[in-house]
């Protein structure tokens, strides 16, 4: 198959975000005087948003707050400090700035809020020129409904088939499959240890973001 474009999840796919994300986490936990969340538990769900987040750092204590005060409060922080930790996973700026040369379209489709979204890639200028962003509420559903795919599809122009999905959740793979797309899952991301990467059906897994290179027919850049 000759790919003529690609999209990409953000978070756990382009950009670790989980510790910028932790600690908007952490600093909500320590305005109620809570114990704080440990990297390694706040980085496999740093792909499942806001909600999952303070579901793990309040556990049964969530229901004696205010849900909406407390994701407000932590949007709010994340905002306000969204880069602090967040960087590139490794050959990912390397290769999407071969994937540029070669003239080679591609974009973003997140669940992550469009507000967020747009204030995180203010920061790395090379994802934020790509050809398009999808944000989780840019078309009114998330995945893995596949309209957020279809969205982004018609802005590359390009039919599903004609395109690659990548990503680091099953969710991500959902989403591509019910758009017809080839899907790739992110072995590197924010895999869960309980995850069974095997049972998303994945097209295809990599373990390096540059491995990609090789689906898509290009020669290896290093």
């Amino acid at each position: 198959m000759h790919y003529r474009g690609i999209l990409f999840d953000l978070d756990g796919t382009l950009l670790k975000t989980a510790d910028d994300l932790g600690a908007a986490l952490n600093a909500v936990l320590r305005h109620y005087d809570l114990p704080q969340v440990g990297q390694d538990a706040y980085t496999e769900q740093a792909s499942n948003g806001a909600k999952a987040l303070l579901e793990l750092g309040f556990g049964e204590q969530l229901k004696n707050h205010n849900f909406d005060k407390l994701r407000g409060h932590f949007l709010d922080y994340y905002l306000n400090n969204i880069a602090n930790h967040t960087q590139y996973y490794d050959e990912v700026a390397e290769t999407l700035t071969f994937l540029n040369h070669q003239d080679l379209p591609w974009g973003i489709v997140t669940n992550k809020p469009e507000d967020l979204t747009t204030a995180l890639l203010r920061h790395f200028p090379l994802l934020e020129n790509c050809h398009v962003v999808v944000g989780g509420d840019t078309v009114g559903v998330a995945k893995p409904d596949p309209k957020p795919m279809y969205f982004a599809l018609d802005k590359l122009a390009l039919q599903p088939q004609q395109c690659l999905y990548v990503g680091d959740a099953r969710r991500d793979i959902q989403a591509g499959r019910n758009a017809g797309m080839t899907t790739v899952a992110a072995r590197y991301g924010y895999i869960g240890h309980d995850d069974d990467i095997d049972s998303w059906q994945a097209d295809f897994q990599i373990n390096r973001f540059d491995e990609l290179l090789k689906l898509l027919k290009f020669a290896a850049t290093s």
